[in-house]
């Protein structure tokens, strides 16, 4: 058989990543597909090789993006993505569950580790109580900003309670499968409002305007007119 390719590519080619030992997937698309309005400065709670990141920075170039991580091979893989991609990052090597700082971000991003099972060999997070999570990551946004999630589908609920508790002005965008139930669900809150909770259609997991063009979750509504 052939040999995989050493580079592959997300969002139509916009951003190149490095085969290695963890490879985004659509998530983190989808999760960067969810950035609203402009932040100046944006956190990413578990960057991993920076899938996430790279593409929240497609869709705002100007943006001070800071990425942390528990593994130093995952921040290792992450700064190699960063220059392949001439992008400039702040990587921290600390664990959100632990981290004191006083920092806090006009935009809070994270894709956890809510998988059970054998540890990865790259010693990220896993089996992590995601409500703590959840409550960690609410404590680095600003008033006012915002707090972007995906998660799986069949642990949304523990995610939303704890959201529902510190922010408001709640979107949750549902991504279907092939059998028409939600894998992944993203949710999106504001900290210091307290607007109700929006649910909206979502859309298919495949969906090829904000995986292949590029568009992003706000503007791909408006496409489809859910916006009006």
């Amino acid at each position: 058989m052939p040999e995989k390719q050493a580079n592959f590519t997300l969002m139509g080619g916009r951003v190149k990543i490095v085969r290695g030992h963890y490879n985004p997937t659509s998530d983190a698309v989808w999760l960067a597909a969810s950035v609203h309005g402009n932040p100046e400065t944006i956190l990413d709670v578990g960057i991993g090789t920076g899938g996430a990141g790279l593409c929240a920075l497609v869709h705002n170039p100007s943006m001070q993006l800071t990425g942390i991580d528990i593994s130093p091979q995952m921040l290792t893989d992450c700064a190699h993505n960063a220059g392949l991609n001439n992008r400039n990052i702040e990587l921290i090597n600390t664990d959100i569950l632990t981290w004191r700082t006083p920092r806090t971000f006009d935009l809070v991003i994270t894709n956890p580790p809510y998988f059970r099972g054998t540890p990865a060999r790259h010693n990220a997070h896993h089996n992590i109580d995601l409500g703590q999570w959840v409550r960690k990551c609410a404590a680095r946004v600003r008033p006012r900003g915002y707090f972007c999630i995906i998660i799986d589908a069949a642990v949304c609920s523990t995610v939303i309670a704890e959201i529902n508790s510190h922010f408001g002005d709640i979107e949750i965008f549902p991504l279907y499968g092939a059998k028409r139930t939600a894998e992944r669900v993203i949710i999106r809150a504001r900290a210091g409002t307290h607007g109700g909770t929006v649910i909206h259609s979502g859309f298919a997991m495949n969906y090829n305007p904000v995986l292949r063009d590029g568009l992003t979750i706000d503007a791909a509504l408006a496409r489809l007119g859910c916006n009006d």
